[in-house]
């Protein structure tokens, strides 16, 4: 095969990528944004295999012919990589997705410090002083990626506290492991040699697990994203140092829209980038901060609800995290049906940083059949609330916190959330009047018009169901 044929394969392969990210930005291309970058895999997967496996002998610039023992080994890697994929894919729930899109971004990170190991080992002729650099921020960039992919695994999975990792001088630490970085990168620039190498990786994996251990739980949203860039960026690393072309535009996609999401989140949490990295707030359920009394709050039941709801003209649903962990989203998209069958007009109002990944709560209502026209995002439909009769919080708190607005001293302070206390009536869907995973506690659950029904959100949802 020669190498214009498979350049060529690639940059339809990358054009098959933009479509897809273009694709996936809105819910109703979303499935053929899919299919765009499973067809932009496929002729990637295929192209590399065909060009690791074959040669012509008549044009020049050919691909050099593998040993015979490549076809079966990259057979064999392509099906155990088949079977633990479709596995994943077929038993991981909805909530599990925040940590096994984390665990997968450590295979990346992985697989970048490999593939840099690997090229300064095969290559005896360091001279080239770009490549040498490229090939040692690659290694740096995957070994952050992985150890900060695996702690943001055991946090998002509940098998290490989510609260961060305050060690004294912590952000110091992290500056002066970058500014070694920069100082072995020169030295290496200058004489290559396996023990700078060694010594980078080691600070560099280091580095990936106190920076993530030093983000709470409340930022494990932009955590995701932040390490999905790294992802990324050590793709692209890695692309260079394999001069492989595909590699390079797929992981500078990858790279530039996890870094602009990680821009996103945090502009809807009102925290810098920096702030994040230097610290993150969070818990596992117990307060942050300030405890205060905020007086008694007032508890309902499903059938009370359902009469709310009947005697309502407009209804508006704001999910979290809490509807995932429950399943309720199938009950309530039965829910809104019903009450739009009755002439109540229902909508949803979805917080940026709802549940523990972007989009998290788009994609269970898609899952549920939630006509797209009726999902709002935070600004589209922030301004309703007042002229809004009864609003629906299943599973959410820290996005409908007032503190955030009220409260300068809250550790949201100043984050932008969904103000449903401006409704007619609230209602809230809880399990325990415990706090959410930013460890605060919200104000909205004692105020007059709050109603709080407890247990669990799929149950309560169909225990409402049956009451209309």
């Amino acid at each position: 095969m020669t190498i214009t044929l498979q350049q060529g394969s690639y940059i339809i392969a990358g054009l098959a990528f933009i479509l897809a990210l273009a694709g996936l930005s809105k819910h109703e291309t979303a499935k053929r944004g899919n299919i765009y970058g499973i067809v932009g895999m496929a002729i990637a997967l295929l192209f590399t295999i065909l060009g690791t496996v074959l040669t012509t002998s008549s044009a020049a610039g050919d691909i050099p012919a593998a040993p015979g023992w490549t076809i079966p080994v990259l057979i064999i890697a392509m099906l155990i990589g088949a079977v633990i994929g479709i596995t994943l894919a077929l038993r991981v729930q909805m909530t599990g997705m925040p940590e096994l899109i984390a665990l997968l971004h450590s295979f990346v990170g992985l697989t970048a410090v490999l593939v840099g190991w690997n090229s300064y080992l095969e290559v005896t002729d360091h001279s080239d002083k770009v490549h040498s650099v490229e090939l040692f921020i690659g290694v740096f960039i995957g070994a952050v990626t992985f150890t900060g992919s695996i702690i943001a695994y055991l946090k998002l999975s509940a098998k290490m506290k989510s609260a961060p990792l305050m060690l004294p001088f912590h952000n110091w630490i992290n500056l002066g492991a970058l500014v070694v970085f920069v100082g072995l990168t020169v030295w290496f620039a200058i004489t290559p040699n396996l023990i700078l190498l060694a010594i980078m990786t080691v600070i560099a994996l280091a580095l990936g697990l106190h920076l993530v251990a030093s983000i709470g739980g409340g930022d494990m949203p932009v955590v995701v994203s932040m390490l999905n860039s790294y992802s990324g960026w050590a793709a692209a690393a890695a692309g260079f140092t394999l001069d492989n072309d595909l590699l390079i535009i797929t992981g500078s996609l990858v790279g530039s829209s996890g870094a602009y999401l990680s821009y996103i989140m945090c502009k809807a949490m009102n925290r810098s980038f920096i702030s994040v990295i230097a610290g993150g707030f969070g818990s596992d359920g117990a307060v942050v901060g300030e405890a205060k009394d905020y007086g008694d709050y007032h508890e309902t039941n499903a059938a009370d609800v359902a009469t709310l709801l009947t005697n309502a003209s407009s209804v508006i649903i704001t999910p979290g995290y809490g509807m995932a962990v429950a399943q309720a989203q199938g009950p309530v998209a039965d829910l809104t049906s019903k009450l739009r069958a009755k002439g109540v007009e229902v909508r949803f109002g979805i917080h940026p940083v709802a549940g523990r990944l972007p989009g998290h709560m788009n994609v269970l209502l898609a899952e549920a059949k939630v006509p797209y026209d009726i999902v709002l995002e935070m600004d589209e439909i922030n301004d309703d609330f007042p002229n809004t009769d009864v609003v629906l919080v299943i599973g959410a708190n820290d996005t409908v916190n007032p503190a955030a607005l009220d409260d300068p001293s809250s550790p949201i302070a100043g984050m932008p959330v969904l103000e449903v206390w401006k409704a007619g009536t609230v209602v809230v869907f809880k399990r325990s009047m415990n706090t959410g995973y930013a460890g605060v506690q919200n104000p909205l659950f004692f105020n007059d018009n709050t109603l709080m029904l407890f247990g669990d959100a799929k149950e309560r949802v169909e225990d409402i169901i049956r009451a209309l």
